[in-house]
């Protein structure tokens, strides 16, 4: 059964999600379209244009409407946000389970490297390596990949350092077990509430990530619209017409904390079902 705790972000981010899908069809016009940009320029929310479309959060400097443009570039940032925090997951799993199982030279490597990436700024990393690949939704979610797999990593070398010494461990050994099966079918499914945890948690810092590299200018690029250039395009409106960067802001801080909240919900779950397993 599913956990208030639990539930309840997870339906905020269904929400979002199913929003972000549907809402642009629903939009009037195309919300990459430029509008009517003289007549449509810059309505406050709930203001309606000389053609007698709604807008119930306003339009941009372009006569587009603003929510729809939002949920649109909701897409793209769960999408990179997903993705990021997936392929950092996948990462750290394969290299935390890979460390604490064979021990020695490849774990002493794994652990320096891991340190060495986490005593340098992450912002950092990520501003050098989308300098240097250029800017785009492809190497967006391969820096989020490749610069936030240590902490996963951790958490599963851990895990499997502690399962390798269980009993059935060693009993589907003495049965000739290979060490490949003993790591994939033994080992690894027990970290993987941890590596779980750790995506999920991981998901809402890619999300917030993204959008700080787009705001630069070197994460989603316009025309392409995510929270991020969202943002970063009304930051001169910020007086005049506070609502271009107002609502993505609140969207970006509201997936942000739903993220955050199931994966702290997740993690208090693990710990009591490890303490029931106790």
């Amino acid at each position: 059964r599913v956990r208030p705790a639990v539930r309840r972000p997870l339906l905020a981010l269904g929400v979002l999600a199913a929003a972000a899908a549907l809402g642009p069809l629903a939009a009037p016009g195309d919300p990459l379209a430029v509008g009517d940009v003289l007549g449509a320029r810059l309505l406050p929310p709930f203001a309606t244009d000389p053609a007698g479309h709604w807008h119930p959060l306003g339009t941009d400097r372009f006569g587009r409407d603003l929510l729809a443009r939002t949920l649109l570039a909701g897409r793209l940032s769960l999408l990179v946000g997903v993705l990021g925090s997936a392929l950092s997951g996948a990462i750290g799993t394969a290299a935390g389970a890979w460390a604490g199982w064979r021990g020695g030279l490849p774990d002493a490597a794994v652990r320096g490297l891991a340190d060495v990436l986490l005593a340098v700024p992450r912002v950092v990393l990520l501003l050098v390596v989308a300098a240097l690949w250029g800017p785009g939704v492809g190497t967006t979610v391969a820096v989020l990949g490749l610069t936030g797999w240590m902490g996963v990593a951790r958490l599963v070398r851990a895990e499997v350092l502690g399962v390798r010494e269980r009993d059935y461990v060693g009993a589907a050994r003495a049965l000739g077990a290979s060490p490949a099966r003993l790591l994939w079918r033994h080992a690894v499914p027990n970290a993987l509430g941890a590596a779980t945890v750790a995506t999920t948690l991981g998901v809402g810092n890619a999300i917030l990530l993204e959008s700080g590299l787009s705001f630069l200018g070197l994460g989603v690029q316009p025309p392409a619209p995510s929270w991020g250039n969202l943002i970063a395009g009304g930051r001169d409106l910020i007086v005049t017409a506070p609502w271009v960067s107002l609502v993505p802001g609140l969207l970006l801080v509201a997936t942000v904390l739903a993220c955050t909240r199931l994966g702290d919900a997740l993690e208090g779950r693990e710990g009591d079902a490890r303490g029931g397993a106790d």
